[in-house]
């Protein structure tokens, strides 16, 4: 994924965490553009209607979110043969192990816990937009699934 710029998308039904993602992209100046969704069936409408020509380059995805959550969504991108290979990045504010290791068993990329602080979540996306790009999207063995600030 070696790219010049990479289509990110957000799917959190937080207005403030959303507000803050966006302001923490654009303070660390890459190359990204975000689109953004506030629930898990607006997510796999918008993947569905983006699966032929515009797939994002990876994929932050909320758990907690309403009429479908996380957990769902993730298990249905990966059942999908145009979806199942793209990245995606738990964002989260639990890092309850149990359910840490249920997202890396269903195929999540990474695991990211939402930071409180405005300059550590900068700092994690930053982190991940790097590692992930080095990576070359493949998920990690465990011990490096959940990504730090």
């Amino acid at each position: 994924m070696n790219k010049q710029h990479y289509n990110l998308l957000l799917a959190d039904d937080d207005e403030d965490d959303c507000a803050f993602f966006k302001e923490a992209l654009d303070e660390l100046s890459l190359p990204v553009s975000l689109a953004v969704v506030n629930d898990g069936v607006e997510l796999m409408d918008y993947l569905a209607s983006n699966s032929s020509n515009n797939l994002p380059d990876m994929l932050f995805l909320d758990l907690n979110m309403p009429r479908k959550n996380g957990h769902e969504c993730l298990k249905e991108i990966k059942e999908i043969d145009q979806l199942n290979a793209l990245p995606v990045i738990i964002f989260s504010t639990s890092l309850d192990t149990e359910i840490v290791d249920l997202m890396y068993k269903k195929g999540a990329t990474y695991y990211i816990r939402k930071p409180g602080e405005f300059s550590k979540l900068k700092k994690v996306i930053g982190n991940a937009l790097n590692v992930i790009s080095k990576n070359k999207l493949k998920q990690p063995v465990r011990e490096h699934f959940v990504l730090q600030p």
